[in-house]
């Protein structure tokens, strides 16, 4: 107190400062720097919507998307593109295929040319990282292998790899077979009614992920998934919110705090999960998951290969959660395409029962299915699930004619390459599996990167083969059994909720075989 009443005006002093030096700071990066970056791209003749204070284009972008989301569609078109994306879609048309908008102060290059995807998406020199997740979106994945990089990705990846491919793949397809069965006998009862079946994938693929790689069920995990599903919604709801890192902090929205709680939520559940299988007597002799393997390298007396118990909650949450909504969303829009398109259903059941008859699939047979691994791929291309990806320009790079400035993030829009007409023809909206015929590379005229429903390059997802096979077996013992029909109550209704999914499900009408 002595010092505060003998020195008031030097603290004064020193707190004027400290604001101004605070001020200084902000508009730096809001005002200064925007400026820079636009002036820049202009330069290299690279446009776009203009830079508001503060907000960006954030408001723009929000209203675009309330506006095009707020009726559903014709059920015959999958021109979703403009639905999703109405920003993407509208500012290509006006600025060109790749232009520059603002996320509030934060540059964003969106890129929709498909050369240069694949040059960021393969990040041969490291340039091109994750960025860093902030806000609603961190409690949602944590640091994970899905947004992690560097050394820890590395070591994650790793891990991964073990356990979703190869010998243990095949180990994991009596589990899909049992899920499913288990569904398909409730359907029984829904014959010659109509059943809501994307609920029923996502409960489905919880079922899967909480067995293989967890060694649970989707009861023991439902908390953690309805959770997973509110905190998703925070996320979707957010997305376009500027996050102020210190005014944020002090004036907290009820989704902030419910994000908290959502986020608290779920680490208690995985934290038993854990405990439940580190106190199993035969432990040790278990690793035969990745929970089992997660376990085993929290022990690892390799410094530089052991994991910590918060890198154990993050990979739980990002695999209980990609691992059920991207197969769902892959199964619900498949079975609608399949219910709208009858023709293509009895294509894909006359192979399956020629190649199978009643027999259960397996990794063998699932390969031969040329006609619905035709329509899978047909599927991901007109409703990808996941419809954009973001990376960052860490410092000045040169990609294509152009020079990026460093603190610049990259916005990838699957979505849009996966509907340009340039790239799949001018019946880029209908659905027609016999353009994958020939494979892929022939289906895109050898363009690299323009078919990318699981991301591209080495950060391609690493369940890619998991939800594939899933997938697919789930649907040759759909086409086994059932025949179906899409509802009149269908309602066409696209959105993004993290992935595309169907706003308000997929009715369709069994009939059994």
């Amino acid at each position: 107190m002595d010092f505060v009443n003998k020195y008031p005006t030097f603290l004064l002093s020193f707190l004027f400062l400290y604001l101004i030096l605070m001020l200084f700071k902000f508009l730096h990066k809001v005002c200064w720097i925007p400026i820079i970056i636009q002036h820049t791209m202009r330069s290299q003749g690279i446009k776009g919507p203009s830079y508001r204070f503060l907000h960006g284009n954030n408001s723009e972008i929000s209203d675009m998307r309330t506006r095009s989301m707020g009726r559903p569609m014709d059920r015959s078109s999958h021109e979703i593109f403009p639905r999703i994306m109405p920003h993407v879609h509208s500012w290509v048309n006006l600025f060109g295929r790749n232009y520059l908008n603002w996320y509030g102060p934060q540059a964003q290059l969106v890129v929709t040319e498909a050369g240069l995807i694949k040059e960021i998406m393969n990040n041969k020199d490291g340039v091109y990282p994750k960025i860093k997740l902030e806000g609603h979106a961190k409690k949602l994945l944590g640091d994970g292998l899905s947004s992690t990089k560097g050394d820890k990705w590395t070591k994650l990846r790793k891990l991964a790899n073990g356990v979703f491919h190869g010998e243990s793949l095949k180990n994991m397809t009596p589990t899909m077979i049992t899920s499913t069965e288990t569904m398909l006998r409730t359907w029984r009862d829904h014959n010659g009614k109509e059943i809501e079946v994307f609920q029923e994938f996502r409960v489905l693929t919880s079922d899967v992920i909480s067995k293989t790689a967890f060694g649970s069920s989707y009861l023991e995990g439902k908390k953690i998934f309805d959770m997973l599903m509110k905190l998703t919604l925070n996320v979707s709801r957010n997305s376009h919110k500027i996050h102020l890192p210190v005014i944020s902090d002090l004036i907290k929205s009820d989704d902030d705090k419910e994000s908290e709680k959502l986020e608290q939520g779920i680490k208690d559940c995985i934290l038993e999960i854990i405990r439940k299988r580190d106190e199993e007597p035969n432990m040790d002799t278990r690793v035969n998951d990745y929970l089992g393997e997660l376990l085993a390298a929290s022990r690892d007396e390799d410094d530089l290969k052991r994991i910590s118990i918060d890198d154990m909650v993050d990979e739980c949450k990002t695999f209980y959660f990609a691992g059920h909504e991207t197969t769902a969303s892959l199964l619900g829009w498949t079975v609608f395409l399949l219910a709208t398109h009858y023709e293509w259903q009895e294509k894909a059941r006359e192979e399956v029962l020629e190649l199978l008859g009643n027999k259960n699939p397996d990794l063998n047979s699932i390969t031969r299915l040329n006609t619905l691994n035709m329509i899978v791929n047909e599927s991901l291309r007109l409703y990808p699930p996941v419809p954009a990806l973001k990376r960052m320009v860490e410092t000045k790079v040169q990609l294509g004619e152009m020079t990026l400035p460093a603190n610049l993030e990259l916005y990838i829009c699957p979505l849009a390459v996966h509907h340009d007409p340039e790239i799949w023809g001018v019946d880029v909206h209908l659905f027609k599996p016999e353009r994958f015929e020939g494979g892929i590379a022939k289906a895109t005229n050898n363009t690299p990167a323009s078919f990318l429903p699981f991301g591209f390059g080495p950060r391609t997802c690493v369940g890619l083969n998991f939800a594939l096979v899933e997938a697919k077996i789930a649907l040759v013992m759909i086409l086994q059994k059932f025949k179906f029909k899409i509802s009149p109550n269908y309602v066409h209704s696209p959105i993004q909720v993290f992935m595309v999914r169907p706003q308000h499900g997929v009715q369709i009408i069994l009939d059994a075989l």
